[in-house]
């Protein structure tokens, strides 16, 4: 490896990180004595820009090796995901110009980009030094968000129990990256995968048993998957609605970019096994595996092990987001439950990931589309709540009356959420569910889909309880709700994406399926 390979392939990251430090010197050295809301607008209106040029220097960085092992990768789910870390990035860095949580709108962006660096080595790291690293850069940055609105008593509070939390599952998550770098002397993926694989098949199962369940531990921390969600509904109430929409968005792109890694990285090794075996095409891939000529191979039991780890998370998930969401007052903690049971549905898709990339393909849509949608619903929650005072459902009574536009972007994005067609959360729904069922396997997929469907329709209530408050119930104070002119267009333009991509569901389906060649 050489510096040049090590610039070129970490190029995005690089222009994020300068980025970062040109709003710190512009905010700091040349707009210090400026409005607030001029400050605000500069910073988010550089941060954007590096966005961009990051965009860019994604479809030129490259791949980057040591030796025969892969650090970073390119293509495929690598640059869906970066794409969609900084398009999001973007759009919560619009959220701030509307925004009054703090004094120091540069630092606020300059930690933004930091993460938002941390979130694309994530999503083409292929080693698990470089995996750790980019959670840590990635997690460290989000902790100092959730407490930048220094005002507020539940941002440090939610900030501190976040930052415990988090601790806590890094440690799981190195602890488990440890046993395995014993048991397979690498830390390149696909080596790890075949060496715990061989180790195991040696008497090692148990050793790598713990360290899949502790691995599972970190990383459902990340995509908040219960048990390991209970620091979720704390942040997302008490962190700045930006803030919040960026940890909603972003680090769940990149921490299921990082899953589907993993089964990747599993699918690949176990591949070659089921080639070896001369399978049809036509047949499914546990068919293929099932055909393997020899006694039990424990590396199938291995294989099915992480998944039944994922479908358990996913389960709990599912079933505990969504009836825990029933009984909220609070949009912010509805949202915070909502996007455990949306953790389910995606966790479900990466459990199965089958022959080919169409599950990688499903996952990604879904996150893609959430990030957006869980973004402008943040921020017309921000709206409401600086007008009113407080983020209750109470809060948004009569809304409708208040501000019609942003009543219509509400019901958008509740509906979208809710699965509800034409819009594209109903699409989202059905290509990771079909994609579920194509793996085959038994009656566990079709079971596991219908409780999800069942569940999707339990979230329905609770999204309607809100709606309902916004076009039924009488308003207590129909005093106008204004909005920034700039948050008021961002606001309008997601909801028409929703819409858009909804009844042109192929415009983004296709734009992913570019990535994954040969399907």
């Amino acid at each position: 490896m050489n510096y040049h390979d090590l610039f070129h392939a970490t190029l995005p990251e690089t222009v994020l990180e300068c980025a970062a430090l040109l709003v710190l010197v512009a905010d700091l050295g040349f707009f210090r004595n400026a409005a607030a809301k001029s400050r605000s607008a500069i910073a988010a209106f550089l941060g954007i820009i590096g966005c961009g040029v990051a965009l860019w220097a994604v479809g030129t960085a490259g791949s980057l090796s040591y030796g025969a092992d892969l650090l970073l990768s390119s293509g495929g789910t690598a640059t869906v995901a970066q794409c969609a870390v900084l398009v999001l990035t973007a759009l919560t860095l619009l959220l701030l110009v509307d925004s009054e949580f703090t004094r120091n709108p540069g630092e606020y962006v300059a930690v933004v980009l930091m993460s938002a660096a941390g979130g694309l080595l994530i999503s083409a790291a292929q080693d698990l030094l470089v995996i750790f690293t980019g959670l840590e850069l990635l997690s460290l940055g989000l902790y100092i968000l959730t407490a930048f609105a220094k005002k507020s008593g539940k941002s440090a509070e939610s900030a501190l129990k976040y930052y415990l939390f988090g601790g806590m599952s890094a440690a799981f998550l190195l602890f488990g990256f440890s046993y395995l770098y014993g048991i397979s002397g690498s830390t390149y993926l696909p080596r790890v995968i075949y060496g715990a694989n061989t180790a195991a098949s040696h008497g090692g199962a148990p050793l790598l048993a713990i360290s899949l369940v502790m691995i599972a531990a970190g990383l459902g921390f990340k995509v908040a998957a219960v048990p390991f969600h209970l620091w979720a509904p704390d942040t997302y109430e008490g962190a700045p609605a930006p803030a919040a929409a960026f940890i909603a968005s972003v680090s769940k792109v990149a921490s299921f970019a990082l899953l589907i890694s993993i089964s990747y990285s599993a699918l690949n090794y176990f591949s070659l096994l089921a080639q070896n075996a001369h399978f049809a095409a036509g047949k499914g891939y546990v068919t293929a595996l099932s055909s393997l000529q020899g006694p039990p191979h424990t590396e199938l039991t291995v294989f099915y092990g992480w998944n039944q780890i994922l479908i358990v998370l996913a389960v709990a998930s599912m079933v505990f987001g969504n009836l825990a969401a029933l009984a909220q007052v609070s949009v912010r903690r509805l949202l915070a439950y909502s996007a455990v049971a949306h953790a389910g549905y995606i966790l479900l898709g990466v459990a199965y990931f089958s022959w080919g990339n169409r599950n990688a393909e499903a996952v990604m849509y879904y996150i893609l589309t959430y990030g957006l949608t869980t973004i402008a619903a943040f921020g017309v929650v921000g709206v409401v709540e600086r007008a009113a005072g407080s983020d209750k459902m109470d809060a948004f009574l009569g809304l409708q009356k208040r501000n019609p536009l942003l009543a219509a972007v509400m019901l958008v994005l509740f509906l979208s959420l809710a699965g509800i067609p034409p819009l594209v959360g109903f699409w989202t729904k059905f290509n990771l569910f079909a994609a579920v069922l194509a793996f085959g396997g038994g009656a566990a997929p079709v079971v596991l889909v219908a409780l999800a469907v069942a569940f999707s329709a339990v979230s329905l209530y609770y999204y309607l309880q809100v709606l309902k408050r916004v076009y039924v119930m009488p308003a207590i104070d129909e005093t106008p709700i204004k909005a920034h002119p700039v948050s008021m267009l961002v606001l309008l333009a997601m909801g028409a994406a929703v819409l858009v991509l909804g009844c042109f569901p192929a415009l983004l389906q296709n734009w992913i399926a570019g990535f994954y060649p040969g399907i």
